[in-house]
């Protein structure tokens, strides 16, 4: 089935896309969570008159995330651990460590968007990429420290 997508929907496409998608998911999930609509005739042109609406606001979300991205790349983020002997944590430092400690420094990011391939589980200075938006990724400096 072709649907028209509304929103942003990971992994499949961005607003305003025209996809192909399994006749369940779209039934199931799409169409009533109101992420997409069926890609008719009558659709597709009024998408053609908004199209140059939503290119202006794909423009100003990358804007927006290039912005965060210079501002996150100046930031430090410590966070502090018990650790045990040789350096090593009780515990480990995750996605949602990272996201808690950007709260607290004022930046809302989806833990999500924090692309920690594995826990942390020793001391020292890391660089965490943040894909913040699908064309903007940056590091994040995460200084993991002894409690």
């Amino acid at each position: 089935m072709r649907v028209i997508l509304r929103e942003t929907v990971p992994n499949l496409g961005q607003i305003g896309d025209v996809v192909n998608v399994a006749d369940g998911y779209a039934r199931n999930y799409l169409l009533p969570r109101r992420l997409a609509i069926p890609a008719t005739r009558k659709n597709i042109k009024a998408l053609e008159k908004e199209r140059q609406i939503l290119l202006r606001k794909r423009e100003k979300e990358k804007l927006r995330a290039e912005s965060l991205a210079e501002k996150l790349a100046a930031v430090t983020c410590e966070i502090a651990k018990q650790v045990g002997k040789e350096g090593k944590l009780f515990g480990s430092v995750t996605a949602m460590d990272i996201a808690k400690a950007l709260e607290e420094k004022g930046f809302e990011i989806d833990k999500r968007k924090i692309l920690l391939e594995q826990p942390i589980k020793t001391i020292g200075e890391y660089e965490v990429p943040v894909k913040l938006h699908p064309e903007v990724q940056t590091y994040l400096k995460v200084k993991v420290v002894g409690a």
